[in-house]
């Protein structure tokens, strides 16, 4: 039994008659490969059984609540029920808990950036099985997808990274750097796989699970076969034909959102150099020249330009800029990186 169909089972035939009357909102968030639909056999052989959180209003007492389930069994189809797995809690504790603010008080732009794009997942995706306290559809809403200046500088600083290393794979196979090459092919391939999250306005879980959903992806189909080819080359010309198709695939999705000024998708030479590049920095330029709101438009202008006078010092959102999963687990970690990104 998957993890999603096992614990709104779980809720619906004993859970849910032991809080009858209790005001409550009922779902399975958090972590665990399941709350993303991404569990298989191998994922109940560690910490996985029937679990789910319950949601009180800060009202209401949780003491009965506890007690009452005390009387759940040891185990449940075949599982087993602890009670530790069986979180209550209110609603504002856990998500500002998970993300380190209660979205129903609003986001910020900090908070936009501080929170992981794991987390928001979780909080997102993970189903409901009961909220008639109308405590989770709200905040859920407000964290489905940024607002539209907060997406412009996410994708803004999405193409900045590949730009500042799309060349290396040339470079590197110059030098007949073979490990080198594909290293960095390897590089800008997660890259563009977490671009293309952003081009379909979806948060982008943690690695073990990036290709899985990435291949769920409505725009993958034009992008994971030159992915796949340029990981599997053995030449780095192949390897820079193939990583410059995916880039240009998501470049022209990217004009598609209509966020910014078309870009012409085509590769060109980098420089006087015979290195063939989407010079990604121009998807970087387009989006934000059409920055609008204040507050983003005077982060950007906060960081800077590079050296060569170029929109640029753009780390954007935390786990643009850190790949740590001790940070990134961690929400004041996360938050305290706000200077780090010009916050």
């Amino acid at each position: 039994m998957r993890g999603r169909e096992l614990s709104r089972s779980f809720y619906e035939h004993l859970v849910a008659p032991l809080v009858d009357g209790v005001p409550h909102s009922a779902a399975l968030l958090g972590d665990g490969s399941e709350v993303l639909g991404f569990d298989d056999d191998v994922s109940t052989d560690y910490d996985f059984g029937a679990r789910l959180t319950l949601f009180l209003p800060q009202s209401v007492d949780p003491s009965p609540v506890h007690e009452a389930l005390d009387a759940l069994p040891e185990s449940f189809k075949g599982f087993p029920v602890e009670r530790r797995l069986v979180e209550v809690v209110s609603a504002p504790a856990y998500f500002t808990e998970r993300i380190g603010v209660d979205p129903a008080d609003g986001m910020s732009l900090a908070d936009w950036l501080l929170a992981p794009t794991q987390r928001l997942a979780t909080l997102v995706e993970g189903p409901v099985f009961q909220d008639r306290a109308q405590l989770l559809e709200g905040r859920r809403a407000a964290l489905r997808w940024y607002p539209p200046d907060v997406w412009r500088y996410v994708l803004a600083a999405g193409w900045l990274r590949i730009a500042r290393e799309e060349a290396f794979v040339g470079r590197t196979g110059m030098l007949g750097d073979a490990l080198g090459s594909t290293v960095a092919s390897a590089r800008v391939a997660r890259d563009l796989m977490r671009l293309a999250f952003l081009v379909e306005r979806r948060w982008a879980p943690y690695g073990k699970w990036l290709g899985t959903a990435f291949a769920r992806l409505p725009v993958a189909p034009r992008v994971a076969p030159h992915l796949h080819a340029a990981l599997h080359a053995r030449a780095w010309r192949a390897r820079e034909a193939a990583l410059n198709a995916a880039a240009g695939a998501l470049a022209a999705a990217t004009n598609r959102l209509g966020l910014a000024e078309e870009v012409d998708p085509a590769p060109r030479q980098f420089h006087a150099r015979d290195i063939q590049v989407l010079d990604a920095a121009r998807l970087t330029n387009a989006l934000v020249a059409r920055i609008a709101d204040p507050e983003v438009r005077a982060l950007v202008e906060r960081l800077g330009p590079r050296h060569d006078g170029a929109v640029g010092r753009l780390p954007g959102a935390v786990d643009q800029a850190v790949d740590s999963a001790e940070i990134l687990m961690d929400p004041p970690s996360c938050r305290a990186l706000a200077p780090v990104l010009g916050l």
